[in-house]
C-alpha cells in the first residue's frame, strides 16, 4: 500500500489540494458575499469546462427530444396511412355499391317489359375450356329454375339454363359451342342460326347469298323455336363474306352481351311460346 502511495505521491497530492481547495472554495462562498483572488482564479479555471459541460448537456438534451418527435411522427405518420387506406376502401366500397345499383335498376326496369316472369339472379362461378364455357348463378329449383330456360342481361342474351340444383344452376353461354339460336337480321329479316364460335364470339350461320346482310346490322332473336322472345338483341354483325360456291354466307358477329363481365342475369321462368 505505502509503495503505491510513493507512485502515485504527485497524483494523489495533487487531488487532495483540488478537494481541499474545493472545501474552502465552498465553504468561503457561504460565508463572503465577494470572492477573493483564489476564488476568481477557480472560477476563471472552472467557467470553460462548465460551458462545455453545459454545450455537451443541451446536445444530448436536444437529440433525445428529436428522437422522441422522430418516433412520434412516425406513429402519427402510421396512423395517418392506416386512415387513408381506410378511406380508400370506403370509397371504393360506395362506388361498387353506386355501379350495383345502377345495374340493378337497368335489370329491374328489363323485368318490368317482359311478358313472362322472371327471377334475377348473381353469377356466383364460371367455367371455362377451350371446347365448353358456362357460368354459375345463385338460383336453382327452389327458384322456380329449369332446364332449358332463356337467361338474359340488360344488354341482351346471355344464354340458357342447362342444368339445375336447388339453389344454384349452370347457364351455357351463347357464344360457346354447344348454343344455337335462332336469329334473325333486324334490318333485313334475313334468317340463320347463331352458333358460339368460343372465345367471347359467335357465328350466323345458313343465311343465303341472296340475304342483306351488312357489317354493322343488328342481330335479334326471332322467336322461333318456342325459348326466347322474338327481338331480344344478340349481337352485331362484324364481318360478311360471301363465296364464289356455297349456297350461305359466311358472318361473324360480336355478342351484344360481354360474357367475361356479367354480374347478375335475368332467368326467365318458362320458355317463350312460338
Amino acid at each position: 500500500m505505502w509503495e503505491l502511495l510513493k507512485k502515485k505521491r504527485t497524483l494523489f497530492v495533487a487531488a487532495v489540494a483540488l478537494m481541499a481547495a474545493l472545501i474552502l472554495y465552498s465553504y468561503n462562498l457561504k460565508e463572503r458575499e465577494r470572492a477573493n483572488p483564489f476564488e476568481r482564479a477557480v472560477l476563471t479555471l472552472s467557467a470553460p469546462l462548465m460551458g462545455v459541460v453545459a454545450a455537451v448537456d443541451r446536445f444530448f438534451l436536444s437529440v433525445w427530444s428529436d428522437y422522441i418527435a422522430l418516433v412520434s411522427v412516425r406513429k402519427e405518420n402510421i396512423a395517418l396511412r392506416e386512415t387513408v387506406r381506410g378511406l380508400n376502401t370506403r370509397i371504393i366500397q360506395s362506388q361498387d355499391a353506386l355501379f350495383e345499383n345502377e345495374r340493378l335498376k337497368n335489370l329491374l326496369a328489363l323485368k318490368g317489359t317482359l311478358r313472362l316472369p322472371s327471377v334475377a339472379a348473381n353469377v356466383i362461378g364460371e367455367e371455362s375450356a377451350p371446347w365448353y364455357r358456362s357460368i354459375i348463378i345463385d338460383r336453382g329449383s327452389v327458384d322456380g329454375l329449369a332446364d332449358g330456360m332463356p337467361v338474359e342481361a340488360t344488354s341482351g342474351v346471355v344464354g340458357r339454363v342447362v342444368k339445375v340444383a336447388p339453389s344454384s344452376a349452370r347457364v351455357l353461354l351463347l357464344t360457346d359451342h354447344a348454343s344455337s339460336i335462332s336469329a334473325m337480321i333486324q334490318r333485313s329479316r334475313a334468317r340463320g342460326v347463331l352458333k358460339g364460335k368460343g372465345g367471347g364470339s359467335c357465328s350466323l350461320e345458313f343465311t343465303v347469298r341472296e340475304d342483306d346482310v351488312k357489317v354493322g346490322d343488328m342481330v335479334t332473336t326471332s322467336g322461333i323455336g318456342g325459348v326466347f322472345q322474338k327481338g331480344i338483341p344478340l349481337g352485331e354483325v362484324t364481318m360478311v363474306r360471301k363465296g364464289e360456291y356455297g349456297m350461305f354466307q359466311t358472318i361473324e358477329v360480336r355478342p351484344a352481351v360481354n360474357t367475361y363481365q356479367l354480374e347478375e342475369v335475368l332467368v326467365i321462368l318458362q320458355s317463350a311460346a312460338p
